[in-house]
Order: structure tokens, then C-alpha cells, then sequence
């Protein structure tokens, strides 16, 4: 930028896009400085650079609100997780698996484990069985991202939300019939 171009000669770009043409960089910052503006170099690869005049300040604050306009657009995933016991109850399941359906509606990834502690391990189908079940309740709501899997004393499986999922179906509005007529000629 400005002073710190060190090529001899520079291909300009002026401020309203139209070519001024090939230069020493010294005389197109001439030009940028009368009117107010940077000399920037914007392809140093070329043969010979291309150097534009323009306000670099106004270009970063616009290239700065671009980025955080499409930061407002994107939707962050986040994983909640769900922790179950080989020996929970059905009520605790079920509020549990009620838990998993309502992270799976507004859109977020669920993370299911259950942790075996000493004797457990030796009864590690049982928490397969509540994983399997789990899916097999969840999924109208949600797919299988990844399938139970053991790591150490942990069981853990992911669900992720069906596409439809995130839009809410409304059902169509229902429209009550026309009251009939007490005894009355009908007019169409």
C-alpha cells in the first residue's frame, strides 16, 4: 500500500474503476494523494502489478461489515447431551427421551451416553438396549449421525435432526361451514 509498493512499474485502476494504465509507482500515488486516497496493490503477481487508487480504510470497514453480515445468517450447531444409566427407570427415560426430542426440534445435535462404573461393565448390552430404544423412539424427529459406540467405560451415540424437523408443520386453518339459512330464498 502507498510507499511500500516496490515495483518499478504498475498497472492503475482509478477510483471509478477505469483504467488509467501503465506507470511508475511514484506518479500513481501522486495521483492517489491529490485526490485524497491510497494507492493499493491489489495483484502483486502480475506482470506488472495491478495497483488501485481508493479510500483503504472505507474498503476494510466494508469488507469487516460484509463478513459479520454473513456471520448473522449462519446456524451454529451445538451438541447437548443426554446422560443415561444401565438401571433408569421408565419415568426417567421417558423424560430423558422427551429431553432428546425437544434439543432435536430446536435444531441441535444430541450426544446420548452412558457411562458403565465397575461391575456395568459386564452388562454392557443392556446399555445398548437403551440406545437402541432411544432410537428407535426419536426417529420421526431425528437420524442417527453416529451408531452406539464403546469408547473406554463410555457408550455414546449421536442424533442429528431431520430436515423437516426445524420447520414446525402448521396444520391448515379449518374453515367452519356457512350457517344455513332459516327459510329463505337462497340467492347465488
Amino acid at each position: 500500500m502507498n510507499e511500500r509498493i516496490r515495483a518499478k512499474e504498475v498497472r492503475v485502476i482509478g477510483d471509478e474503476g477505469e483504467q488509467i494504465g501503465i506507470m511508475p509507482p511514484f506518479e500513481a500515488l501522486k495521483m492517489a494523494r491529490e485526490k485524497n486516497l491510497d494507492l493499493v496493490e491489489i495483484s502483486p503477481t502480475a506482470q506488472p502489478p495491478v495497483c488501485r487508487i481508493m479510500d483503504y480504510g472505507k474498503f476494510l470497514y466494508q469488507q469487516e461489515k460484509r463478513e459479520r453480515e454473513a456471520k448473522k445468517h449462519q446456524k451454529t450447531i451445538t451438541v447437548k447431551e443426554v446422560k443415561f444409566r444401565i438401571n433408569v427407570d421408565d419415568h426417567d427415560y421417558d423424560t430423558k427421551k422427551n429431553h432428546v426430542l425437544r434439543f432435536l426440534d430446536e435444531g441441535d445435535k444430541v450426544k446420548a451416553t452412558i457411562f458403565f462404573r465397575g461391575r456395568e461393565m459386564t452388562r454392557q448390552s443392556l446399555g445398548r438396549q437403551i440406545l437402541e430404544r432411544l432410537i428407535k423412539d426419536v426417529e420421526h424427529k431425528g437420524l442417527v449421525e453416529f451408531r452406539p459406540r464403546q469408547e473406554g467405560n463410555t457408550l455414546h451415540l449421536i442424533l442429528a435432526p431431520k430436515k423437516d424437523a426445524g420447520a414446525k408443520e402448521k396444520p391448515a386453518p379449518h374453515k367452519p361451514a356457512p350457517p344455513a339459512s332459516q327459510g329463505g330464498a337462497q340467492t347465488a
